[in-house]
C-alpha cells in the first residue's frame, strides 16, 4: 500500500541533539511583508477564521488594488495576499487597521488561532467555542509577554467533535460535557469551560519561560528540548485556574465538515486549490460574515438553497465536484524554490475523499495535516505521486489511484 510521504524539515538535528534556532522567527504577517518572486506577500492572523462582511470587502478591494487580485486561504485558515506591489505596506496596513483586521500592531503575528469552524451552527460539539476565540484572542493582545510568541505558535480550540484537534496546536483546548481539556504535550489538564481561554493564555506563558531556560529559542513546544516541558500546573494555579489531571481524557478524532450543507442554517464551501478571487469573496457574505477554514474553505452562514449560486461562481460546494480537497503550494511563477508550475497541474486531479497536495519542493508548504496524498515536483517535468515516478501525461491516473490505495496513519 502506498503511504502518505510527511514533509520534509527546514534542518534535521542527529539522533538527541536539540534543535536550536539562532535566528528570529522571519514568519510573514500583515505588517512584516515577505518578498516572493511574484510580489510581496502579506498574512493576516484571522483568530478562528472569522471575516466580517466589511473585512471581506476591504480585503478583496487591497487584493484587486495593490495584489494579484486574489485572496489565499492557509492551512491554519489565516489569509494571505499576494503579488503585492512594492512600497504599498503603509497603505495596506491602513486599509487593515480601518477594517479592524489589526487589533494590535505588536501582537498581529501571534493571532493564531484555530477553532471547529462549524461550532455553533450544525448541534454537534459542546458549545460554541467561537467564544472562546474572541476572548482568548483578547487576551493575547493585551498580554504584552504574549507579543514574543513565535508567529508559528498554534492555538487549537476543538468543539469537542475531533475536526480541528489533531491540526498539531501547541495548546489545544477541547471541550468536553465537563469542562474543557488543556492539553500541552504529552500532558492534559481539566479545568472549567469558562476558565478555557485564560488557561491557554497561562499555558503559552508557560511555554515562553520553559523556552528562555532551555536557550534553543524554541518556537514551538515540540521543538523543546528533553528535560524541558512547561510547568503547566503551576502556571494555572498562579492564574488562579482551578485544573486537574485528565488520564482518560483521549484526543478526539473527527474529520473536517463536507462541502455542502451544514445543518439547515449554513453551507461549507471550498476555495479552488485554496485561492478565492475578490468576486467569489464577495460572493460569500452573509450579514454577519463567514468562518475560513483550515481545509482551505468557508463556512458560510446561509441557507443551503444558495449552494448552487456559490457553484456558480466557481466555488466547491460537493465532495465529488472537481477540485475538491485538492490543494497546492504557490509553485512557479511565484516561488524561487519551486520547480515547476504545480498549480497548473493540480487543476487537472480528478476529484475524490481522500486529501492531495501539489508541492513544487521539498518543502511542501501548506501540505494537509493527517493523511494526504503527496504530489511531489521532480524538475524534469514529472513528479513522484506518494513516492512513485510519474509522468505530467499520467497524473490524473497516478492521483485517483493513490487517493483509493494510501494507508491511514
Amino acid at each position: 500500500m502506498l503511504a502518505a510521504m510527511p514533509p520534509t524539515p527546514h534542518r534535521s538535528p542527529e539522533q538527541g541533539e536539540p534543535l536550536i534556532r539562532v535566528r528570529g522567527d522571519a514568519c510573514p504577517g500583515a505588517l512584516r511583508l515577505h518578498a516572493a518572486d511574484d510580489g510581496f506577500l502579506a498574512r493576516l492572523r484571522l483568530p478562528g477564521g472569522l471575516l466580517t462582511s466589511r473585512q471581506m470587502e476591504v480585503l478583496a478591494s487591497a487584493a484587486e488594488a495593490l495584489g494579484d487580485g486574489g485572496i489565499s486561504v492557509t492551512s491554519r485558515g489565516n489569509a494571505e495576499l499576494r503579488g503585492l506591489r512594492d512600497g504599498c505596506g503603509a497603505e495596506l496596513a491602513a486599509l487593515l487597521d480601518a477594517a479592524g483586521l489589526l487589533p494590535s500592531p505588536t501582537h498581529e503575528r501571534v493571532r493564531n488561532i484555530v477553532a471547529s469552524p462549524a461550532a455553533g451552527l450544525d448541534g454537534l460539539g459542546h458549545g460554541d467555542v467561537q467564544l472562546w476565540v474572541r476572548e482568548l484572542d483578547a487576551l493575547l493582545c493585551d498580554e504584552p509577554r504574549a507579543a514574543s510568541l513565535s508567529g508559528r505558535f498554534l492555538f487549537v480550540l476543538d468543539d469537542g467533535r475531533g475536526d480541528v484537534a489533531g491540526l498539531g496546536g501547541d495548546v489545544t483546548l477541547v471541550a468536553g460535557p465537563s469542562g474543557a481539556d488543556l492539553r500541552v504535550g504529552p500532558e492534559v489538564l481539566r479545568v472549567p469551560a469558562a476558565d478555557a481561554p485564560r488557561a491557554a493564555l497561562a499555558a503559552a506563558l508557560a511555554f515562553l519561560d520553559t523556552a528562555a531556560a532551555a536557550g534553543t529559542g524554541a518556537w514551538r513546544v515540540r521543538e523543546l528540548p528533553a528535560g524541558h516541558a512547561p510547568d503547566l500546573a503551576g502556571a494555572l494555579e498562579e492564574a488562579g485556574i482551578r485544573a486537574e489531571a485528565a488520564p482518560d481524557s483521549p484526543l478526539p478524532q473527527g474529520a473536517p465538515p463536507v462541502p455542502g450543507a451544514l445543518g439547515a442554517q449554513a453551507v461549507y464551501v471550498l476555495a479552488p486549490l485554496g485561492r478565492l478571487t475578490g468576486a467569489q469573496l464577495r460572493a460569500l457574505p452573509p450579514a454577519d460574515g463567514i468562518r475560513l477554514t483550515p481545509w482551505r474553505g468557508a463556512v458560510v452562514r446561509t441557507a443551503p438553497a444558495r449552494l448552487p449560486e456559490l457553484a456558480a461562481h466557481g466555488l466547491i460546494t460537493g465532495p465529488d465536484a472537481p477540485g475538491a480537497r485538492v490543494t497546492a503550494c504557490t509553485g512557479r511563477p511565484g516561488c524561487a524554490k519551486a520547480l515547476d508550475d504545480v498549480r497548473a497541474d493540480a487543476r487537472r486531479a480528478p476529484a475524490g475523499l481522500l486529501p492531495v497536495h501539489f508541492s513544487g519542493c521539498e518543502r511542501r508548504c501548506g501540505h494537509p495535516h493527517g493523511t494526504w496524498v503527496d504530489v511531489l515536483a521532480t524538475g524534469d517535468g514529472g513528479y513522484l505521486v506518494a513516492g512513485v515516478p510519474t509522468p505530467r501525461t499520467s497524473l490524473p491516473e497516478a492521483v485517483a489511484t493513490a487517493r483509493t490505495t494510501t494507508t491511514t496513519r
